[in-house]
């Protein structure tokens, strides 16, 4: 059996073992340290953002950005159901109930026509998480301006999309906070990390403050609220700082990577690659297409298993959220375009240290499974 051909692996190098290395030099291996202090400063510029807070995981941010926004039990928070489940998850945490929203065909990302019918026809939702789908920008501007125009709080939720733009700025600025994951298929890891970035240095400030336990300042240990043990140590930190260094070089490989797929089989029958809508550039995190049996002779899940079967791993897109058991009974807008999606839908191997010859050998088994070969 060949070697397995992974997802989206990580893809480390030396910069990051001399970063762990001072961090064990300096004994600096409990949680905060010089190096988050100095990851955090670095990602704040990467993405145009004044403030980051590194936490540990980007669900993490997304559960500390929700409960700064207030959002609580009898709320509703609007979210995009193209995703994984820890988009939503968080929204439950704290006792509200998400709402979601399909997507459109464009950019794969949340339909901004949705959001304005949601707005008119339910009950003010308290904020919006709005997911920037396998490393592409949603369409931010009406989006921005529906939010301002209702009083609905925006979170981006960005953890795929680092990297990414949207006219020509970095994703996860635009609202009340964004958040970035660092998860070990993310296009940069720190194993396991995520970050919350704003311009609000008050918010900024108390999202250190609950990640840390929530502990009031005292020379012994007081709490007067509930808190989380949320940050990140500094021993990750130091990786995630080896990987930033690099970031302009994984976003142009995994883009490399579209390329040729798209070169490679975007003339198979029934094949149609992810769009790259023309208000922003991706970071092409994950190469996805979609497969129509009708035209193709083959379908996705064919696909996928004559993959499997070559110890190649592919996945199929996100299920939508509301079509997951857990929120059968979840309210919704639309929902059609997203299983659509989900039911042709196939990622390929798309890491950026994937070499030509296993990306090859990936393309020439897709290839294999039609029947009509262009």
């Amino acid at each position: 059996m060949p070697p397995r051909i992974y997802l989206s692996p990580p893809d480390v190098g030396p910069d990051e073992q001399a970063l762990v290395a001072d961090a064990f030099a300096s004994n600096w291996i409990a949680p905060l340290g010089p190096h988050v202090d100095a990851f955090e400063t670095e990602f704040a510029q990467e993405v145009g953002a004044r403030h980051a807070v590194a936490l540990s995981s980007g669900t993490a941010a997304l559960h500390l950005a929700l409960r700064l926004a207030g959002v609580g039990a009898g709320d509703e928070v609007l979210c995009s159901s193209l995703t994984f489940v820890a988009s939503a998850n968080p929204i439950c945490y704290e006792g509200a109930t998400p709402v979601f929203l399909d997507c459109e065909r464009e950019s794969w990302n949340l339909d901004p026509n949705l959001l304005a019918d949601a707005l008119r026809a339910r009950r003010k939702p308290k904020a919006l998480v709005l997911v920037h789908l396998y490393g592409q920008s949603a369409n931010l501007d009406p989006i921005v301006e529906l939010c301002d125009k209702h009083g609905v709080v925006l979170i981006e939720d960005a953890a795929e999309a680092l990297g990414a733009t949207y006219r020509n700025r970095p994703v996860g600025t635009r609202g009340f906070a964004g958040v970035f994951s660092f998860n070990g298929n993310k296009i940069i890891t720190t194993s396991g990390g995520g970050m919350l970035v704003t311009d609000d240095g008050e918010l900024a400030k108390r999202t250190r403050f609950l990640a840390t336990q929530a502990r009031d300042s005292a020379p012994h240990y007081e709490h007067s609220q509930i808190g989380y043990n949320y940050r990140l140590s500094n021993v990750l930190a130091a990786i995630g700082r080896g990987q930033l260094r690099h970031l302009g070089e994984k976003v142009a490989r995994r883009r490399a990577n579209f390329e040729f797929y798209n070169q490679t089989l975007g003339g198979l029958p029934g094949v149609h690659f992810m769009p790259e809508a023309a208000w922003g550039r991706s970071n092409r995190w994950l190469t996805c297409l979609t497969i129509d049996p009708t035209v193709a002779g083959t379908d996705r899940e064919k696909v996928r298993l004559v993959l499997e079967k070559e110890n190649i791993e592919a996945r199929p897109v996100w299920k939508p959220l509301h079509l997951q058991p857990l929120f059968a009974q979840a309210p919704r807008l639309g929902g059609a375009v997203s299983e659509e999606l989900f039911a042709r839908g196939l990622c390929l191997p798309s890491g950026s240290n994937l070499s030509d010859a296993d990306r090859a050998r990936v393309a020439s088994l897709v290839r294999s499974c039609f029947l009509t070969v262009r």
